[in-house]
C-alpha cells in the first residue's frame, strides 16, 4: 500500500503542490527516488536514512521507492527531505497516514534528525492554505510562514518532534507570525545641499512611481539623492508587503521571519551579470529587478552596465513582470519597481568644466551617454541635470523640506491615486495608467493641450513619450492638489522630459 505526503515545488514565486508517494515492497534492498529529482533531492535518501538511524528506526530489508508526482515537474532543493521522511514513516506505520496526508511539509534534515531552515516557507504556506492543509516546517521558518494566517503552521526543531506530534505524545504549538520590522532612521533630504530641482524630481518620481535619470559630474550628489528615496516613499500596504516578502523568501532575504513595511532599495554594481539583474542562473532564481518589486532599483554608473543588461530592462519596465526562460525552466516574476539611474556626463565626468575636460569634448559625452539606447532613454519620465556643488556651499545651513515633509506630500498624492484606481485592475499609480484610462484622468486643459502639441511637434516626441508626459503632469497635479491637469503642470513635466537627451 502506498503512503502519501505532500510538499511543494517552486515555479517562480508560485509554489505547486507535489505528492510524495512511498511504497515499501518485497525485493532486493534499495532506496530510490524518482520523479525528476535534482542532485539535492536524490541525496535526500542518505540524509533520511541517517536521521532514522539516529532515532533508532531501522529500515526494512525491502525495496523502498519514493515517487514525486507530477513526475514531469522538476524538483529542486533540499526541502524535500522532511516530506520524504514522513512518507516513508507513514509507509512503515510509524505515523498515521491520514494525519500526514493532511499536511504540507518542507524542511532539510541533518544527519541527526534536526531540521534546517529552507527558502520559500512563505509561498509554501500560501499553497498549503489553497489546498486546505496545515504546513509543517523547520522552527526557524515558522515565524515567516505564519504571516499567511489562512492556515495552521506547525514548526518543529527535529524529526523526533514531528513523530511525537503525529503520535499524539507532544503536539506542536502553532507558530506565531514574526514581528513587523521597524524602519531604521532614514537619511534626510536636508543633508543634500542645493540640488532643489533634483529634489523636486525625486518627489514627483516617488509620488507617481516614475522612472528617473540623473546626469551630473562626479560628487554632485546623485547617489546621495537616490539613497534618500526610500525615506520619502509611503510604507508598503499589507498586500504589497506580502507580494514583496514572497520574493524575498525565495531569495533568503527575510531575517528571523520578520516582514518589513519599508519599500526595498536595491543598488546592484555595474559589473552585475544579466542573470543577477533580470533573474536566471541555477533554478532561474529572481534577479535584482524582482527583489526591488514595489520598491526602488538604483543603478549607479548606468552607462557602465553591459549593453545587453540595459536592453533587457526595456520590457520589464513596461510590463511590470519578467519571464526568465531557460532550457529546463520557465519562470515568471513580478517586477514593478521605480528605476533611478545615475550617470556622469562623459567618461571623465568633467564635460561642463572647460579647465578639466578632456580633448574629446563634446564628442566624448555623446559617445558615453550614447550607450543608453534611444528606446531605453524614452522610458525615463524624469531626466535631471545635477550640477556640481561648490565647496563653499557645503557650509551653508540646511535648506528645503525635510524627508518627512516631502513624504507627507507623497503619501497624500498616493492616497489620491489609490482612490482613483480602485477597481481599475492592475493600475495602482499614475505610471500604470494607459489607454482610455490615461485619457480620462490626465487630459490637460486647452492651454495645456496646446503647449503639449507644440512640444511634441518641435521635439518629435514618440507616442510613448507623449503619454509619459501626461502621466507626469497628472502626478504633478496630484501633488498640487488639483483635480484638473493645467498648463503649469504640463510645462513642468515637459521640462523634466527634455532636460537630458530630449
Amino acid at each position: 500500500m502506498v503512503a502519501r505526503a505532500y510538499t511543494v515545488a517552486f515555479e517562480g514565486v508560485e509554489a505547486r503542490l507535489v505528492e510524495v508517494q512511498c511504497a515499501v515492497t518485497a525485493g532486493l534492498p534499495a532506496f530510490s527516488i524518482v520523479g525528476l529529482p535534482d542532485k539535492a533531492v536524490s541525496e535526500a535518501r542518505d540524509r533520511v536514512r541517517a536521521a532514522l538511524t539516529a532515532m533508532s528506526i531501522a529500515l526494512p530489508s525491502k525495496r523502498i521507492t519514493v515517487n514525486l508526482s507530477p513526475a514531469d515537474l522538476p524538483k529542486e532543493g533540499s526541502h524535500f527531505d522532511l516530506p520524504i521522511a514522513l512518507a516513508l514513516l507513514a509507509a512503515l506505520d510509524v505515523v498515521p497516514r491520514d494525519e500526514v496526508e493532511r499536511t504540507v511539509a518542507l524542511g532539510e534534515m541533518s544527519l541527526d534528525g534536526s531540521l534546517v531552515p529552507v527558502l520559500g516557507a512563505l509561498p509554501a504556506a500560501m499553497a498549503a492554505a489553497e489546498a486546505d492543509r496545515a504546513l509543517l516546517c523547520p522552527r526557524a521558518c515558522g515565524a515567516e510562514a505564519a504571516w499567511v494566517g489562512a492556515t495552521q503552521v506547525l514548526a518543529a526543531g527535529s524529526l523526533g518532534e514531528v513523530v511525537r506530534h503525529f503520535a499524539g505524545q507532544s503536539p506542536l504549538a502553532p507558530a506565531e507570525a514574526g514581528e513587523v520590522m521597524a524602519p531604521t532612521a532614514g537619511r534626510d533630504l536636508r543633508d543634500v545641499k542645493g540640488q532643489e530641482r533634483a529634489k523636486r524630481a525625486l518627489e514627483i518620481a516617488a509620488a507617481g512611481r516614475h522612472h528617473m535619470l540623473m546626469v551630473g559630474a562626479p560628487g554632485s550628489g546623485k547617489s546621495m539623492l537616490a539613497a534618500r528615496m526610500p525615506g520619502i516613499l509611503p510604507p508598503l500596504t499589507p498586500a504589497e508587503a506580502l507580494e514583496t516578502s514572497m520574493i524575498h523568501s525565495l531569495s533568503g532575504l527575510l531575517e528571523e521571519g520578520g516582514i518589513s513595511r519599508v519599500r526595498p532599495f536595491r543598488e546592484p554594481h555595474h559589473t552585475a551579470s544579466m542573470a543577477a539583474i533580470v533573474g536566471g542562473g541555477r533554478g532561474a532564481k529572481p534577479g535584482e529587478i524582482s527583489m526591488a518589486h514595489n520598491g526602488v532599483l538604483f543603478m549607479d554608473e548606468f552607462p557602465e552596465f553591459p549593453r545587453a543588461v540595459l536592453e533587457t530592462l526595456r520590457q520589464p519596465i513596461e510590463t511590470g513582470e519578467v519571464v526568465v526562460s531557460r532550457a529546463n525552466a520557465h519562470m515568471r516574476y513580478p517586477c514593478r519597481f521605480l528605476l533611478v539611474a545615475a550617470a556622469n556626463p562623459c567618461r571623465c565626468g568633467h564635460m561642463a568644466d572647460a579647465a578639466r575636460a578632456c580633448a574629446r569634448v563634446p564628442q566624448c559625452g555623446e559617445d558615453y551617454l550614447g550607450r543608453i539606447s534611444g528606446p531605453l532613454m524614452d522610458r525615463f519620465d524624469l531626466r535631471v541635470e545635477v550640477p556640481p556643488v561648490a565647496y563653499t556651499d557645503l557650509d551653508l545651513p540646511e535648506s528645503g523640506d525635510s524627508s518627512a515633509e516631502v513624504a507627507a506630500r507623497v503619501a497624500a498624492a498616493r492616497a489620491v491615486q489609490a482612490t482613483r484606481f480602485a477597481g481599475a485592475g492592475a493600475a495602482r499609480v499614475n505610471a500604470d495608467a494607459e489607454g482610455r484610462l490615461l485619457e480620462e484622468i490626465a487630459t490637460p486643459d486647452a492651454e495645456g493641450r496646446a503647449l503639449l502639441a507644440r512640444v511634441a511637434e518641435r521635439f518629435g516626441l514618440s507616442a510613448r513619450g507623449y503619454h509619459r508626459v501626461l502621466r507626469v503632469a497628472r502626478t504633478i497635479a496630484d501633488l498640487d492638489g488639483s483635480e484638473a491637469v493645467r498648463k503649469p503642470h504640463v510645462a513642468e513635466a515637459v521640462s523634466f522630459r527634455l532636460a537630458v537627451g530630449g
